[in-house]
């Protein structure tokens, strides 16, 4: 796990796709933190992936640094609790100024049925479940 979350992080950008209907939807993202051992990401409830994920919450996120990408596919579930929000928020603590554990817009999710991917040309894939 922390092998993933460290190449997220290192990559600075990672892009994550989820479904609108039957049409998919690709941002950029920028959050990655391990709480009590998943993997998770924060986004606001008022955007419209937020609203995506609560209609369909399987996802994939793609990362590419130094010749080498990361692909991870789960479902991406959200944790309420001020706990994790607050553990995402101090370790972005840039987002403050958007965002605070207490409020109502601020959402934390995690990976459930994880797979990560990592590739890069000319080696065999290498495949983590977590």
């Amino acid at each position: 796990m922390e092998r993933i979350c460290n190449f997220l992080k290192d990559a600075g950008v990672y892009y994550l796709a989820t479904m609108d209907g039957d049409q998919p939807r690709v941002r950029p993202f920028g959050t990655a933190h391990i709480f009590e051992g998943k993997l998770y990401i924060q986004t606001g409830k008022m955007k419209p992936v937020s609203k995506q994920l609560a209609s369909n919450p399987k996802a994939e996120i793609c990362a590419f640094k130094e010749g080498a990408w990361l692909r991870v596919a789960g479902e991406l579930i959200e944790d309420e609790r001020v706990e994790a929000k607050k553990a995402m928020l101090d370790a972005y603590p840039n987002l403050r100024g958007m965002y605070d554990e207490k409020d109502d817009n601020t959402q934390v999710l995690y990976f459930q049925k994880g797979v990560a991917t990592f590739s890069s040309f000319g080696t065999p894939d290498e495949v983590i479940t977590f």
